[in-house]
């Protein structure tokens, strides 16, 4: 098939490279014209993942014209904070039908819409919407090393289009109806993971780290089941599953940001030096509209929003969080 990548990021990268090894044809759109010639030229990516070599099935091109066009499915991996200028650049390019799968994480600022939420706001058809998430760092997609995600959609004819597109030995891939779940999943555990980053670089050990992360699945899954979702999403790939390879793992640019600012640095600072999007750092400031609607408790969320966008210290935002009354495990569920 002919599918077109919105987004030569890491993750619009190795998504491509797992494309074409399936024997598709993609077009990758990319911003920078010096990944344009990059992959065209050399078969790398010069600014992302430039150590893996793609595959000549890869074309890249700056033309959101050309990479839409006669693309028998689209693949998004845009930023979350453009998702609606994403879908409102394919108006007029892609067929009412065309199928459409965001691999992007997280919340409209302001609307609180989830990804295929505003796809569906600015192109309709839901049915032909799909999303992707799951443990998946690009570093080792790229490489073909063992990976699982989840794809889900409100049509299990688009979910299982979709993965039977993406499926090989090394990519596996489950369904789920669950489109919200996997969606507010996929954003939370951002924000999960820029709390255990803070926590390891004010000092604190694993089992902080543990804690965290076990009170994160608890806070999410209260928010998923709030606003429609299954809880038990929360425990799989795109949950529990994320979760771990997210807050462990040293690819994850969340977690880094975390200790980042934990030293006394900023976002501003933190993306000059990496060129990279902390999608937790938004996240956590755009789940404040879902957790006011639905009034749902958000506490490791809102400590994070306090430290990286209120200049809060992370040794005292921690003492707040540790200060908490107990509760039952399960509050909320």
């Amino acid at each position: 098939m002919d599918i077109a990548v919105i987004g030569a990021g890491s993750w619009g990268t190795a998504l491509s490279q797992v494309l074409a090894s399936n024997g598709h044809d993609v077009r990758l759109w990319a911003r920078k014209d010096s990944v344009v010639e990059g992959v065209n030229e050399r078969h790398r990516n010069p600014r992302y993942l430039t150590d893996a070599e793609l595959s000549p099935r890869i074309v890249a091109t700056a033309s959101t014209e050309q990479a839409l066009a006669g693309a028998d499915a689209v693949v998004v991996v845009t930023p979350s904070s453009i998702m609606r200028e994403t879908a409102r650049s394919f108006e007029g390019l892609v067929g009412k039908d065309t199928p459409i799968i965001v691999c992007s994480k997280g919340v409209e600022e302001g609307s609180g819409l989830l990804p295929v939420e505003v796809f569906e706001a600015e192109l309709g058809n839901v049915a032909r919407l799909a999303v992707l998430s799951g443990p998946n760092h690009a570093e080792e997609v790229v490489k073909g090393i063992p990976s699982a995600t989840v794809i889900a959609s409100q049509s299990e004819a688009t979910a299982t289009f979709f993965q039977d597109l993406f499926a090989c030995e090394s990519f596996r891939t489950y369904v789920s109806d669950d489109v919200c779940g996997v969606e507010l999943c996929a954003a939370f555990k951002n924000v999960i993971a820029i709390a255990v980053g803070i926590s390891y670089g004010i000092g604190f050990g694993d089992n902080t780290a543990a804690l965290l992360m076990t009170r994160g699945v608890a806070e999410m899954s209260r928010l998923v089941q709030a606003i429609g979702g299954q809880a038990i999403t929360c425990m799989g790939l795109a949950g529990m599953g994320d979760m771990i390879a997210t807050c462990t793992s040293e690819h994850s640019r969340n977690r880094a940001f975390g200790k980042y600012v934990a030293e006394g640095r900023t976002l501003a600072q933190y993306q000059e030096d990496t060129h990279m999007v902390v999608e937790g750092a938004l996240a956590c400031r755009t789940i404040q509209t879902l957790s006011r609607a639905y009034r749902v408790e958000l506490p490791i969320t809102d400590v994070v929003r306090a430290v990286v966008w209120e200049g809060a210290d992370a040794q005292r935002a921690a003492r707040v969080l540790a200060g908490r009354p107990l509760k039952t495990e399960f509050y909320g569920l």
